[in-house]
């Protein structure tokens, strides 16, 4: 380390929200040809550093060195101009341009004409971009928004990269991808890194970190805490550093059974395009009932059919009774209520507050004569931002202000204030610090012990191994795999997974799974 020289210095960064100081005096180097990784929980102040680093937001106070001159950098586009490029973890594409198209649009932004755009280059630049992430067959002309998350994901990487960065920030980049994504991502980075990219990589998955990362800056509070070699790091050690506190480990954890005889909700031969193929299973009073599957499996389709928001055919039968869920609205009304994935985008009521996010789908109980019980609407939200340790100056901080983890726990809020018969969870831990997990899951728990049911879709198999009762597992729009608590082995899950195994008969405590 000592023999590369840092391409960038901050020193006594700090910036202040109303209510919040973000960042407090932080100072640290990023060094040519590394990967330094930053981690904390949420509200530590990560997102803050990254946005000032790319020209979002503007320090209050302290200075920023790059490439040995002192610079302020008031916009994006001066950042990119220094050869900084950032890949945020929500999305920045235009789902009704091509592939090519939008990898382009950080290339093309000097032109004074985009009418005169060479597209024969910008199909070129975007087939060897993507070449690097393994994604050569693609095809070039499909428009983003026909694209799953996963590959949204990596084309926002591909993106980012078009412009032979001197400075890669990644925040989260392969929350919604595969294992084998993953293996083409982390080569990427390695390979980048052998060319002299820096790297500032930010990530809740502390495993993954230690692996990937030559360095690791741990921030609590907006404050620096500690600097450790990545060689020396162990997952406990970061885990305390982090949080200030030791945690629970979610992935030795035994999923408490709370599960009875009663049927709360069954699906009987489910189809949705080619997306869910005859889809047919049950799920018991108190029981948290995981979804597994890679990217393009099904199991984002098949959650969506769930809550109303994708026409299906097949039948849903809640507490033995069948039901039409045309609508969220349908939904909503027979019980269920929904967490999604994409928090910004479809999760998140960017322009109004905390408190009215939290009760903006319980308006039926606290309605007043036509008007919200705003009373009422504090008590109720004042109790889930206590229980669910969510950050944020006051209950009145515009949600676009917000760190995205705090946003995650808001939302998961608004579906618990409904009090669900059944809480329909996707991905609902994506982005999320260690100590906000357990939080989550003791809260899935409790309320398992008072009768409510919970259907889990996430990528994140080791936590569906330790917290669900049981788990499916889909492959190409159908149930490839069935397994209880005693079955669920990561190695068996995976074989399903990939389409090589099948498991669908096991017997669990007496009756049959499916």
């Amino acid at each position: 380390m000592d023999s590369k020289q840092p391409i960038a210095k901050l020193r006594r960064i700090s910036k202040y929200f109303p209510g919040v100081q973000a960042l407090d005096q932080v100072s640290l180097d990023i060094y040519t040809s590394e990967i330094l990784a930053i981690v904390g929980e949420n509200g530590a102040g990560k997102s803050t550093l990254i946005n000032i680093l790319s020209g979002v937001l503007q320090p209050d106070e302290g200075e920023i060195t790059y490439l040995d001159e002192t610079i302020e950098i008031n916009n994006p586009y001066i950042s990119q101009k220094l050869g900084i490029s950032v890949v945020y973890q929500e999305l920045s594409l235009c789902p009704n341009l091509s592939i090519a198209e939008n990898i382009s649009l950080l290339t093309i932004s000097d032109q004074s004409n985009l009418a005169f755009v060479n597209k024969t280059k910008v199909l070129e630049v975007a087939k060897e971009v993507l070449s690097q992430l393994g994604l050569e067959q693609i095809n070039l002309t499909t428009h983003v928004g026909e694209l799953s998350i996963a590959k949204q994901q990596l084309i926002e990487i591909a993106k980012a990269i078009s412009i032979n960065a001197k400075l890669l920030i990644l925040d989260e980049p392969n929350s919604a991808l595969s294992e084998e994504d993953n293996k083409h991502l982390f080569k990427v980075i390695k390979d980048l890194k052998e060319k002299g990219v820096s790297i500032l990589y930010v990530s809740h998955r502390l495993d993954e970190v230690i692996n990937l990362a030559d360095s690791i800056i741990v921030l609590r509070d907006g404050k620096f805490i500690d600097s450790l070699d990545a060689n020396k790091a162990t997952v406990d050690k970061l885990i305390e550093r982090v949080a200030g506190r030791a945690i629970e480990n979610l992935y030795q954890h035994v999923a408490e059974n709370n599960t009875s005889e009663e049927i709360v909700f069954e699906a009987r031969g489910l189809f949705y395009e080619d997306k869910v193929q005859d889809i047919s299973f049950k799920v018991y009073k108190g029981e948290i009932l995981g979804i597994a599957g890679l990217p393009d499996s099904g199991k984002d389709e098949f959650i969506e059919c769930l809550f109303g928001l994708r026409k299906f055919r097949g039948d849903i039968l809640i507490n033995g009774k069948a039901v039409h869920l045309k609508s969220p609205t349908d939904a909503i009304n027979n019980g269920l209520a929904f967490v999604p994935a994409d928090r910004r985008e479809v999760g998140s009521i960017l322009s109004m507050n905390a408190r009215d996010n939290i009760v903006a789908a319980d308006l039926k109980e606290l309605n007043k004569f036509g008007f919200l019980d705003i009373k009422n609407s504090q008590v109720v939200s004042k109790n889930y931002v206590q229980e669910l340790s969510i950050k944020i100056s006051s209950l009145a901080q515009i949600m676009r202000t917000v760190s995205g983890g705090n946003q995650q726990k808001i939302i998961l809020s608004r579906g618990l204030a409904t009090n669900p018969l059944i809480l329909l969870l996707h991905e609902p831990t994506r982005g999320i610090d260690v100590g906000a997990k357990a939080e989550i899951y003791k809260i899935l728990h409790k309320l398992t012990k008072k009768g409510a049911t919970i259907i889990i879709v996430s990528s994140e198999l080791t936590e569906l191994i330790a917290q669900c009762n049981r788990i499916l597992v889909m492959h190409n729009g159908k149930i490839q795999g069935h397994f209880n608590q005693k079955e669920a082995e990561e190695k068996r899950i995976m074989s399903c997974l990939m389409g090589e195994a099948v498991n669908l008969y096991q017997e669990s405590e007496g009756r049959k799974l499916i």
